[in-house]
């Protein structure tokens, strides 16, 4: 059965997760927070929507100053027009004045390569975060893309079946963030169910 095998690719793939370098990740990040920095956190496609959601995750249950580019569509488009699919990232760092105690998070399958040029733009904005001396975090599907060998922490999410490489990176990609807001080192409030199940039974029936 289809299902069986995808819960248990998921499975394999999760328990294969290097733990060690998803404590170095909360960390790095922490590091980055507590010294003033903020967060941008970066993916195209299904990973766009990711950083998106993870945006909010990090600014509310972590106290992050986190953005994400693509969520201002008027702003990426102007720069895709102008400036390049390529360059998208890095212009758009350059005017947040990325600075050092600054950092990027990354959501990518395949964490960027510039030959062939495949999510190139997140290749370009770990170039410029480097030159500024800013943190580089990822969560990617490869060891042999870019953000796996430029980043000061990478998540990889091993590939357990070469058929279903997309939906568990990005599914799983999701579990690594939603454990990083929730790790000791970065989340400073609990999500509202949370909260609620740690309430009196009154208010949380209200």
């Amino acid at each position: 059965m289809f299902t069986d095998h995808f819960f248990d690719v998921a499975t394999r793939a999760m328990a294969a997760i290097d733990r060690s370098a998803v404590e170095a990740m909360a960390q790095k990040l922490a590091a980055v927070r507590d010294g003033g920095g903020r967060l941008f956190i970066l993916g195209v496609g299904g990973s766009a929507g990711h950083a998106s959601h993870a945006t909010n995750d990090f600014r509310k249950i972590c106290g992050f100053e986190a953005y994400c580019p693509t969520d201002n569509v008027s702003e990426l488009t102007a720069r895709i027009n102008d400036e390049t699919w390529e360059g998208v990232f890095s212009t758009w760092l350059e005017s947040s004045r990325l600075k050092a105690e600054d950092g990027l998070l990354i959501f990518s399958v395949g964490g960027g390569s510039l030959e062939p040029p495949v999510s190139a733009n997140l290749v370009r904005a770990m170039q410029l975060a480097k030159t500024r001396g800013a943190t580089v975090t990822g969560i990617v599907g490869r060891s042999g893309g870019y953000t796996a060998q430029a980043a000061d922490a990478c998540v990889i999410v091993p590939t357990v079946d070469d058929q279903l490489i997309t939906p568990i990176v990005e599914g799983l990609a999701a579990v690594v963030w939603h454990l990083l807001v929730s790790h000791p080192a970065l989340a400073v409030t609990k999500g509202h169910w949370e909260k609620l199940a740690g309430a009196p039974a009154t208010v949380a029936a209200e």
